[in-house]
């Protein structure tokens, strides 16, 4: 876990123990390191050099300001996939012209938002959204600066769910149909062609995929060249992997070397989409014992996070590492890590070999992404704060929501 470490026998974020955490802004809270989410990026902008390039990170992962703002602190763009998401980039002190607006369903008032705001591209997802977006445009009196998201049809080979280029997924526009698109949209007065999209999918392992991806899309790029259109950007999109178990994530040097070779005396302006890469490793879900249940066939340590704060075990049956805060030298055990959810998939993690006592801390890491970002209020829990460690210094982001906050918007009918 990239900013956690050990230190006199304590589980630390940073400078920070992670105990000193739970004790000031009590449990389940999610903890993320500063200088991890700041290394990560160094790493990944540093890796692409001398290549012109923007790096926009793909927000979804985790939207919280406080790490939107050390990103644009750093000069990060970012990929956004709602209006929401833009109006928290501008609250983060994010840069409008450092932002792509991805997204199957963008509604008309989103469009008008991000052109009001000086967005640096819409990415287009088909030929009705590329209506509506001319329509909103030409309203406004304005150009829509665009580019297409091209789905190649290659499989990364990655879980179903986050599997987004190929021809059975919704997103993006047929390989085939893109040249007729592309000409269309450079017909429109109020849209201005900028460049060209791919996005394959997330937690990819492997570079082969992207090779074979990119290898079609600078074909088109070239096509579309020779019938005239000349796109400023190629943006590639993001879905790099990082090691929650046994992974072998694609290490930079040998993803720049395969950008470098194929982009090589490209005047296009190349434009990622990172967002696991960056924050995944930077963040853990801290949480309490609260039971220990004993079974004939298995053991439950029951905690006080549950599914509704950390999803992806359920949903994907995803492996996130569990670590205790304070290791203990009595006999380990093997525990089924579940919530108090009333589902039998809220699990955290299954089969872990720990000593554990109740009152124990544990820390399940790799949980920067994808973590608070799809958490829910079900069963009337409420959300977990969420703190940013910088040094020896811990900040509370975010508050602990009230219960009192879940039905607050709520009325009851006479």
């Amino acid at each position: 876990m990239s900013g956690f470490h050990y230190a006199e026998g304590e589980l630390c974020a940073e400078g920070v123990p992670l105990s000193r955490v739970a004790r000031e802004f009590g449990t389940p809270a999610y903890v993320y390191s500063r200088a991890a989410i700041e290394a990560n990026f160094r790493a990944f902008d540093a890796a692409l050099a001398p290549l012109p390039r923007l790096v926009c990170y793909a927000m979804k992962a985790n939207p919280n300001l406080a790490v939107l703002s050390v990103l644009a602190r750093l000069g990060c763009g970012f990929d956004i996939v709602s209006g929401g998401e833009l109006a928290r980039v501008l609250a983060a002190g994010g840069d409008p012209g450092k932002v792509v607006f991805s997204g199957v369903g963008k509604r008309a008032d989103e469009m008008a938002a991000a052109l009001r705001a000086g967005i640096r591209c819409f990415n287009v997802e088909s030929e009705p959204e590329l209506d509506r977006l001319a329509a909103v445009a030409a309203a406004a009196g304005a150009r829509a600066p665009v580019s297409f998201r091209v789905n190649p049809d290659v499989d990364p080979r990655t879980h179903p769910y986050i599997s987004t280029g190929l021809k059975e997924n919704k997103f993006g526009v047929d390989f085939a149909a893109a040249p007729a698109l592309y000409r269309r949209a450079a017909s429109l007065p109020s849209i201005r062609v900028v460049g060209i999209d791919m996005h394959i999918g997330s937690q990819i392992t492997e570079l082969a995929p992207y090779r074979e991806a990119l290898v079609k899309l600078l074909a088109l790029v070239d096509a579309l060249a020779a019938d005239g259109i000349r796109l400023e950007h190629v943006d590639v999109g993001g879905g790099l992997g990082i090691r929650y178990r046994d992974e072998s994530p694609v290490p930079l040097p040998a993803y720049a070397a395969m950008l470098r070779e194929l982009a090589r005396d490209r005047p296009q302006t190349l434009v990622f989409e990172p967002g696991r890469r960056l924050v995944g490793d930077a963040g853990v879900l801290l949480a309490r014992v609260e039971y220990l249940k004993r079974g004939e066939g298995r053991n439950f340590a029951i905690v006080d996070a549950a599914m509704n704060d950390l999803l992806r075990p359920a949903l994907y049956d995803a492996w996130h590492p569990v670590d205790a805060v304070r290791p203990r030298e009595s006999p380990v055990d093997t525990w089924q890590i579940v919530g108090p959810v009333c589902e039998s998939a809220d699990f955290l993690a299954r089969d872990r070999d720990l000593a554990l006592a109740p009152g124990d801390l544990l820390a399940i890491g790799a949980a920067g992404a994808y973590a608070m970002a799809m958490s829910s209020n079900y069963n009337a829990r409420p959300r977990a704060c969420e703190v940013l460690v910088d040094g020896e210094r811990a900040h509370l982001v975010r508050r602990r929501e009230r219960v009192e906050d879940l039905f607050a918007g709520e009325s009851i009918a006479p």
